[in-house]
């Protein structure tokens, strides 16, 4: 019978209980602390007021001000939350001018949190001028993580989360719009064999310009390319809307009205070489096809051409011989 075995010799290595209780009363101790002088970049909610984090109302209640990009919209989540912090307007209109007046302030040893309506501040919001003027002058700069439209929209779209770029707000412009998509098709078509296949394109849009802004997608990469739609995100009327950018358009062309900020997002297919039998498809009935399709002449020339490799003086002139038959 073999004897019982040694002890165990003692270690300096904490267990699991005691890094657990050490961690906590690390936090405990942090949360203790004073606030410390520099520029905070605080997210808050999208929507949901449960989705702000511990963290960002201590630093609210402790900052010395707070920069907000509409002090009335940020007053509401103040006082919800019993926080009574001066605030002072900082937005895209007085943004250069007030971020040269708060540097001062920080570089004094000044506590000043910045806030956009909703989010991360300088994700599509005032924040990031601000940020790296305090960073040029040597003054620390804390982000305070919480609430993200893009990400949120990205991570429940069902499209590829591990590769995406935020391409912020498209052109309001019809003709920069198109311009801003034909960019993104030639990329994903050029990425193909690359790393960047399969990423993710983000756009954030308007309620008033969605249905302009998926007929131009659907030009460009075809009224079968897949996307999402977020709107309301985290608010009660919370809605994700799925399908070809068709069918998304009608959808969403069949409601009497449209309201909410959106996500849209897309996962361009690279172009595939044309196969044997499609070689063959003369160029009229290509463009007679996106014609049918809701597309102008005007773009379906432009699409035939780029997916041919073919010159837009080219494909006018085979155009043209269609008109005359």
């Amino acid at each position: 019978m073999h004897g019982a075995p040694d002890d165990p010799e003692p270690t300096d290595t904490p267990c699991a209980a005691e890094l657990t209780a050490g961690t906590a009363a690390d936090r405990r101790s942090e949360a203790r602390k004073p606030l410390a002088p520099g520029l905070y970049l605080v997210a808050t909610p999208i929507g949901n007021l449960e989705d702000i984090t511990l963290r960002a109302l201590r630093v609210l209640r402790e900052a010395d001000r707070i920069a907000c990009e509409d002090t009335r919209q940020t007053q509401k989540l103040l006082n919800h939350f019993g926080i009574r912090t001066p605030t002072v307007s900082y937005h895209a209109h007085n943004e250069s001018e007030r971020a040269a007046a708060l540097v001062e302030d920080l570089k004094a040893g000044g506590r000043i949190a910045v806030v956009s309506d909703a989010g991360t501040p300088g994700i599509a919001d005032p924040g990031a001028v601000l940020a790296r003027a305090a960073i040029a002058e040597g003054v620390s700069v804390f982000p305070v993580p919480g609430a993200n439209a893009l990400i949120s929209a990205l991570v429940a779209s069902g499209l590829e989360a591990e590769r995406f770029r935020f391409n912020g707000f498209l052109p309001s412009k019809a003709g920069e719009r198109r311009t801003v998509l034909e960019d993104l098709q030639r990329s994903s078509a050029s990425a193909r064999e690359g790393a960047l296949a399969g990423t993710t394109e983000i756009f954030y849009e308007t309620p008033h310009r969605i249905a302009e802004a998926l007929g131009d997608v659907g030009t460009v990469f075809g009224p079968g390319q897949p996307v999402v739609v977020a709107r309301e995100l985290t608010k009660l009327h919370e809605e994700f809307l799925r399908g070809t950018v068709a069918e998304v358009r009608s959808q969403l062309a069949g409601r009497e009205s449209v309201r909410g900020e959106m996500v849209l997002l897309l996962a361009p297919a690279p172009l595939q070489a044309p196969s044997p039998d499609e070689r063959h498809v003369s160029v009229r009935a290509a463009i007679r096809g996106l014609i049918a399709g809701g597309a102008s002449e005007k773009d379906a020339l432009k699409q035939v051409a780029r997916e041919r490799g073919l010159g837009k003086s080219e494909v006018y002139r085979e155009w043209q011989r269609e008109r005359g038959r």
